[in-house]
């Protein structure tokens, strides 16, 4: 493999200059193998020494959102996105894509498996970067550093394009109308959405703490009332119900019924999957975490084992309480469907229907939280215009940003779909492209192996097992494939009253202007006006925030800089030390 180059550390540019000690470009290590170069830095949350490729986001040494993530918020990051309102919305249409109780509780068991599968992903993963938050935003950027920018503006087009949580806030909304007893107009219904979710946003930026302890406690909530919901299905099992003289008549013949068409199948995954999103939801609080990698492992797990456990235990309740005819048309109020059943049109059912409010509103909460750090390790990789706005978490200790972004795109989307299709088109619209990044990440679990086998590094704290990945990838191309096989019925005869592959062929769209926004952003505008884009590190405030700045540099200056400059955007020192793969070991002692 020859020789990799150690530089050593650089000194500080002016615009670094504020920068504390432990971010000081003098304590980095460069380390070039081949095209690539890679910083070997460290960060304050217990969690070693890690290399990643220079064109990724710097480091940051001590978390600006402070460590207030400890093991009962990783476990409830997870719950509260989780259980948000998947269990208590989509069953019904997963009953009626897939025409069987057999087959939907089947779907809902391989939902697990993915789950798994998924967070085994996700860990090893972050075992290579455990000292950076965001997520896959992190492990897509630095599973494919060349073309340079390319996966991290790609990334950041779509997160912009579709950072949304629309789909919670009408469930949400839903309900409260269900509690009032009223139907209400189109208008009405988006209303409330977007009142719902502007109360989420003020909460998560007011205080950083109190929001995290905020989703402790409703996620408290929700599983309490699942297990309230899982305990009143085996009451009615067990024929103590007066209401339902036949609790088992959904399971007698359960697969009868099956479909076979794979447009009905797509339709359920993609709602099995809506379900279940969530599970890797405190990744992207990583750098927030002490020691993240054991923390993650044992609460992550933790988390899905209770919601796979309740999310099967709630189907079979809902299958013994309602027939299957009525249950499949309940759609977005399927746990209404439910209540109702059980205990009729009282207050017993106007309770539950509270405590699912609780639940969707503890959901927002959750993934505002996640995807809030998500964004801001985009803006932080420099790829977004104005990065200070993404990165600094001024005046409350809270980014801002991308909470603001998130509200705007938001409620966009509330208001902009046919209320009638609303739904289930904004749950299908993000599953298209999220397949697209997820078979790339899992292909990149490989690659990134092989790069820190090539570094000499040790096996990270998890590995996963390669059927594990396999799977993952499996069923994101599966999640890519079916949507385009028509539905019984013809075109319009899908899930939504427009044409069935509407979402898909939107999903594409929005992954070519993906690709046109990265020639146009990286390629064709800077030839046109003569410069070339370079990374400069800047500390965007004294809380420890720090960002790569993507400069403009005129071509005729292009070859200085590059020589004053190193990979990461610091100043080069002068001297430099040549050695040899194995004796890299030597600068993790250092640090």
């Amino acid at each position: 493999m020859g020789k990799l180059k150690v530089l050593a550390g650089p000194t500080v540019s002016e615009a670094t200059a504020a920068s504390t000690d432990t971010d000081r470009a003098s304590d980095l290590q460069v380390i070039h193998d081949g095209e690539l170069t890679y910083t070997v830095v460290k960060a304050n949350n217990g969690s070693g020494v890690t290399y990643q490729e220079a064109v990724g986001a710097p480091v940051e040494s001590n978390s600006p959102l402070g460590y207030h993530v400890g093991w009962v918020t990783v476990i409830f990051l997870n719950v509260n996105h989780m259980i948000g309102t998947g269990i208590f919305s989509t069953p019904g249409t997963i009953l009626a894509a897939t025409g069987s109780i057999g087959l939907a509780l089947l779907y809902w068991t391989i939902g697990i498996l993915l789950a798994v599968t998924g967070f085994s992903v996700y860990l090893e993963l972050a075992s290579y970067f455990p000292n950076r938050s965001g997520g896959e935003v992190v492990y897509l950027e630095q599973a494919y550093p060349r073309p340079r920018h390319f996966f991290p503006i790609a990334f950041a087009f779509y997160s912009v394009v579709l950072s949304f949580s629309s789909s919670n806030a009408i469930v949400l909304s839903n309900y409260l109308f269900a509690l009032a007893h009223k139907t209400p107009t189109d208008w009405e219904s988006k209303g409330v959405a977007v009142a719902a979710y502007t109360a989420a946003v003020i909460c998560v930026i007011a205080h950083n703490k109190y929001s995290l302890w905020a989703t402790n406690i409703i996620g408290i909530v929700k599983v309490i009332t699942l297990i309230f919901i899982s305990i009143t299905g085996f009451v009615v099992l067990g024929g103590h119900v007066a209401r339902i003289p036949d609790p088992g008549l959904n399971f007698r013949n359960s697969f009868e019924g099956t479909t076979n068409n794979g447009n009905d199948l797509s339709v359920a995954l993609v709602n099995v999957l809506f379900a279940y999103n969530g599970y890797a939801n405190a990744f992207g609080l990583a750098n927030e975490i002490k020691n993240p990698i054991p923390t993650l492992k044992r609460n992550g797990a933790i988390s899905i084992t209770i919601v796979a456990l309740l999310y099967i235990l709630c189907n079979i309740a809902y299958f013994a309480a309602v027939p299957k005819e009525t249950f499949a048309q309940s759609k977005a109020i399927a746990a209404s469907v439910f209540f109702g059943a059980v205990f009729g049109q009282g207050r017993a059912q106007d309770a539950l229907n509270a405590l699912v409010l609780i639940s969707a509103f503890g959901n927002l909460l959750a993934v505002l939280i996640g995807q809030s750090r998500l964004i801001r390790e985009i803006g932080r990789q420099g790829v977004l215009p104005f990065t200070e706005f993404w990165v600094s978490t001024k005046p409350f200790g809270t980014p801002i940003g991308p909470y603001l972004l998130k509200y705007v795109v938001t409620v966009i989307f509330i208001i902009a779909p046919p209320a009638g299709d609303a739904f289930q088109f904004i749950v299908s619209l993000k599953t298209y492209p999220d397949g697209v990044f997820f078979t790339a990440m899992a292909i990149g679990v490989y690659l990134i192996r092989y790069r820190q086998k090539r570094l000499n590094r040790e096996k990270p704290a998890f590995k996963a097992w390669d059927a594990c990945v396999i799977f993952f990838l499996l069923v994101q191309i599966y999640t890519l494939a079916t949507p385009w096989i028509p539905p019984k019925g013809g075109p319009y005869a899908g899930a939504v009253s427009f044409w069935y592959a509407t979402y898909a062929a939107v999903g594409i769209g929005i992954i070519v202007g993906c690709g046109i926004y990265y020639i146009c952003w990286m390629q064709l505008i800077p030839k046109w006006k003569g410069y070339r884009l370079r990374p400069e590190i800047l500390n965007v405030d004294d809380q420890g925030a720090n960002t790569h700045r993507l400069v403009k540099v005129p071509v005729d200056e292009l070859e200085k800089w590059d020589s004053e400059h190193d990979e990461a955007g610091r100043l080069r020192r002068t001297h430099r030390v040549e050695q040899p793969v194995a004796e890299t070991s030597s600068v993790e002692k250092e640090l």
